[in-house]
């Protein structure tokens, strides 16, 4: 199975995703990393292993529907199955998202449905949690609303700062994003309603 991982940023969990690929524990190739921001460093990450890369801007384009049209015809021409949207800051739009339906995951560093939006760590943080985490979601038109694929919890210490928390979120996800799109690939993950079984 061929794999898209879309990033805006520093491309950490992208990271993650290759080297667990360089493990063996995940089966598919990583045909495309995806990107709207030409001097992000997840694209230099993709350069040094060797994967393709796709740099679409959104200002190149007249409109949404045409810039993701561009980016669906790269897709098409590499024969992607699954997308995996890694630390990518653009909302995809609800004809996308139907074009790949069930077939785009994404990870939110806080446990859902607590906490969606944009900055997940720092709003569970500002808001006193003495727990919280992260979530593996299949992608639906509604953002951060997708079945629940994996979730992993972390603790708040005392003596933890935002960025302290952060880091310990992101040490997760790096463990459960690979894991996720291992079972995935193994088609092991069946939607029923709200939720996801593993079989």
């Amino acid at each position: 199975m061929n794999i898209a991982i879309f990033a805006s940023g520093s491309g950490t969990n992208l990271q993650a995703i290759i080297d667990a690929k360089g493990r063996n524990e995940i089966k598919g190739e990583i045909a495309l990393v995806v990107s709207d921001v030409p001097t992000c460093l997840a694209l230099e990450r993709a350069k040094k292993a060797g994967i393709k890369r796709l740099v679409v801007e959104r200002k190149g384009f007249k409109s949404k529907s045409d810039f993701e049209k561009e980016i669906m015809r790269n897709l098409k021409k590499e024969n992607i199955g699954l997308i995996a949207l890694a630390g990518y800051m653009r909302i995809l739009s609800a004809d996308f998202i139907k074009s790949y339906e069930n077939k785009i995951l994404n990870i939110h560093p806080a446990l859902l449905p607590s906490f969606k939006g944009a900055h997940g760590i720092k709003d569970a943080f500002e808001y006193g949690v003495k727990i919280t985490g992260l979530t593996v979601h299949f992608v639906t038109a509604d953002m951060d609303a997708g079945p629940i694929i994996l979730q992993s919890a972390v603790k708040v210490t005392e003596d933890d700062t935002e960025e302290t928390l952060a880091q310990a979120i992101h040490k997760e996800e790096h463990k459960i994003y690979p894991r996720a799109i291992q079972l995935f690939i193994e088609g092991r993950l069946k939607i029923e309603g709200r939720r996801v079984r593993i079989i």
